[in-house]
């Protein structure tokens, strides 16, 4: 018997086994076929969303223009010291570049390069380009000053060795309204040339008031919705929803036509003799406020709603039962119960309002810049995908702080909606 037991035994540990074998080849089976199914979604997230999000963040570290239209100059710079001006070989080279690099039309992308760093250098690369046509020489070192004194000057050299370097902080440092002087030290740009410190402060300002506007509005909306009836919830619901079945361009214009001077609101505060004069509600702070609290308004009703609609009134009750003023059991009890979803939705309408562009430019005015709209800006008409990258990349980063930051206080990763 024991030896029979003992074969038995063996003989069912040997069927779990294989069927514990069958079993993780089926998973991987499975495994593979959602793996597949899922593959051209993936590849197409990649190609049209992670992708030009990388690059155009990668273009923050790039400087390609002058090694790209001057490949020697650059090279021969890279090895300069800086301690005194060039040896005559390199002189020699920005002479035969600047020749080549206007016939084949690069020129004019690395004057603008340059040019971010000194507004003095565009002018004087097509300056020199255009002498050096009408001129031959054997010492490029005594004729180049001679066509401009800047090429006998040290800075102009450093300018040029600072635009050939790649990769570069001089966009990350540009973003913050820094950058590197001709001894190399990291200084701060004068106060009347710093502008994106103030847009990012502004950005994030803005944001936050539009997420407490909405906290504020949204909270009594959304446990009305959770608490009428069904068929009640279910028409105001409607209300909610119906903007997201509308353009946000057209929702946008639409303020624009109500908010303006002789627009339907300052007329019917004018008619019920409320206002003496038009109120101005556009191109200030107040009409970007209106209508993106018009706009996110919606996503945090539906992310405290899908909370409240799991709360039981029972525990209200409860602590009425228990002596407890409706208030207090509504403040102490039912409030800390929908945490999760003021917490979901704060973090949703503050992070879609730092990335925010279309309603801050059609009703903000000159002191509303966003820093979306200022990286469009540079995208759009500076040409400077450089600069664009680095606020882009900083955008980021805000983005992923703030996530730490609510994700500590209410454990947004860990929300549950009921």
């Amino acid at each position: 018997m024991p030896v029979a037991a003992q074969a038995l035994a063996q003989g069912a540990a040997q069927e779990n086994a294989e069927q514990a074998r069958a079993y993780r080849q089926a998973r991987r089976k499975e495994s593979r076929k959602a793996l597949l199914l899922a593959a051209p979604l993936m590849v197409f997230l990649l190609l049209t969303f992670v992708a030009p999000i990388g690059i155009l963040l990668l273009r923050s570290v790039q400087n390609p223009e002058l090694p790209s239209a001057m490949p020697l100059l650059s090279a021969a710079l890279n090895d300069w010291d800086e301690s005194a001006l060039p040896e005559a070989e390199i002189y020699a080279a920005l002479a035969k570049e600047l020749v080549s690099a206007s016939a084949s039309d690069e020129l004019g992308s690395a004057a603008r390069r340059l040019n971010f760093y000194d507004p003095a250098m565009r002018s004087l690369l097509m300056k020199t380009a255009r002498n050096l046509k009408q001129r031959e020489s054997t010492d490029w070192a005594v004729t180049l000053p001679q066509i401009d004194a800047r090429w006998a000057d040290l800075d102009t050299w450093r300018v040029l060795k600072r635009a050939a370097q790649s990769p570069t902080v001089d966009y990350l440092l540009g973003a913050l309204d820094s950058k590197i002087d001709s001894s190399g030290a990291v200084v701060s740009m004068p106060a009347e040339e710093s502008i994106y410190l103030q847009a990012f402060a502004r950005t994030i300002g803005i944001s936050t008031s539009i997420t407490l506007i909405c906290l504020l509005l949204a909270y009594p909306v959304a446990w009305l919705l959770a608490n009428l009836p069904a068929q009640q919830s279910k028409r105001l619901m409607l209300l909610v929803i119906v903007p997201f079945w509308t353009s946000l361009l057209v929702r946008t214009t639409a303020w624009y036509v109500l908010l303006q001077p002789n627009g339907v609101v300052n007329s019917l505060l004018s008619g019920l003799g409320l206002v003496s004069e038009p109120l101005q509600l556009m191109f200030n702070r107040t009409g970007v406020l209106i209508g993106m609290t018009h706009i996110m308004l919606p996503f945090m009703i539906l992310a405290i709603y899908s909370v409240m609609k799991g709360i039981s009134p029972i525990y209200l009750r409860a602590a009425q039962s228990l002596g407890a003023k409706p208030l207090t059991a509504f403040v102490r009890t039912y409030i800390p119960q929908t945490l999760a979803g003021v917490g979901a939705g704060c973090f949703l309408v503050f992070v879609l309002s730092l990335g925010y562009y279309i309603t801050p430019a059609l009703l903000g005015g000159a002191g509303d810049e966003m820093i979306s709209q200022l990286i469009s800006l540079q995208t759009n008409q500076q040409l400077n995908w450089g600069l664009a990258g680095a606020l882009s990349v900083y955008l980021v980063l805000f983005t992923a702080f703030f996530y730490f930051v609510f994700n500590r206080l209410v454990g947004i990763d860990r929300l549950r909606f009921g």
